[in-house]
């Protein structure tokens, strides 16, 4: 489910790149405040962030779950269990 997530938000960021670049032929008008540098940066900080999503592997951050090994009712180790 991450790694989805992390293409369709690299996705978002370069239609953002892309339109930040075509402001001006695509007759788009930004609020006075907002620059259009401003807006290639939330694109690019997007796509970084998707590509960061989808190229985790998903590790778990849980440890593996070690059990103990009886050798009659003396515990003699531990391994663990995946």
């Amino acid at each position: 489910m991450a790694k989805l997530t992390g293409y369709i938000i690299a996705l978002v960021g370069l239609v953002i790149v892309v339109l930040s670049l075509n402001l001006g032929r695509l007759n788009i008008t930004l609020p006075a405040a907002i620059k259009s540098s401003y807006v290639m940066i939330l694109g690019l900080v997007l796509i970084i962030v998707g590509v960061f999503l989808s190229l985790n592997k998903g590790k778990s951050t849980q440890a593996a779950e070690e059990v103990p090994i009886y050798h009659g009712n003396k515990i003699v180790g531990y391994r663990r269990q995946k």
